[in-house]
């Protein structure tokens, strides 16, 4: 009889590795994930964290490299120590750092709110929950809560404001959060690309209501304002 085929243990290693991967994966989508932008401001920042991460990787993998050809040289051989130090260590890791902050000041500028007639809306935060004040089917302004009518391809204004403790405005398929703050407003652009609904929360704790406090932006075509008695959105 012939001998049984030997394993080493280096496909099941393979698939365990696989197999972890996979919740990590499943977590890049969803309502509330960065990294399944719906908006061009939203996938300037997933753009930002994937250039961090690959920065990241790179340190890690230089360092790692570093240490490997130090273990493996022979006692009294190799470079001068002060240019591991300054001229790999040093150079290498500044240079990733420097690169990674120029691009995320970079991304910011993109981001912030021009006067170049963008559709104006209003958000009140109050615990626990938001009202909105937005132009209607008719240009009249509507107020609804909880949830945000804007029309898809168009950029949008949010000013934003708090009645008593400091909450956190995020729509994470759309951009980055922006703060609440009595007696201030803060303005954060946004930008919808196509029809759909987008889960928004506060991004910051406020209290016992602090989990409930989420809302929807329905984004709709330009001039197909959503039916609100059919809807059911405006609960003034």
């Amino acid at each position: 009889m012939g001998a049984a085929p030997q394993s080493d243990g280096r496909g099941y290693g393979y698939k365990a590795a696989v197999a972890g991967l996979v919740p990590l994966l499943a977590g890049c989508q969803g309502s509330l994930s960065t990294l399944d932008p719906a908006g061009p401001s939203a996938s300037l920042v997933a753009g930002l964290w994937w250039a961090m991460l690959i920065g990241a990787g790179l340190i890690t993998a230089f360092v790692l490299i570093l240490l490997a050809v130090a273990w493996r040289r022979p006692e009294g051989k190799g470079a001068d120590e002060r240019v591991w130090t300054l001229g790999l260590g040093v150079g290498f890791v500044m240079t990733v750092l420097v690169a990674l902050v120029g691009y995320g000041f970079w991304v910011g500028e993109r981001i912030l709110p021009r006067d170049d007639g963008a559709v104006r809306v209003t958000a009140e935060a109050r615990q626990w929950g938001w009202t909105f004040t937005q132009p209607g089917p008719d240009g009249a302004l509507l107020e609804t809560r909880d949830v945000l009518y804007v029309p898809a391809g168009v950029p949008f204004d949010i000013e934003i404001t708090a009645t008593d403790v400091i909450h956190s405005f995020w729509v994470p398929r759309l951009g980055g959060k922006m703060d609440a703050v009595p007696g201030r407003v803060n303005v954060a652009r946004l930008m919808a690309d196509a029809p759909g609904e987008h889960e928004g929360l506060c991004a910051e704790f406020c209290g016992i209501g602090h989990s409930v406090m989420r809302f929807t932006v329905v984004v709709y075509e330009p001039g197909a304002f959503p039916d609100l008695t059919v809807s059911g959105g405006d609960d003034e």
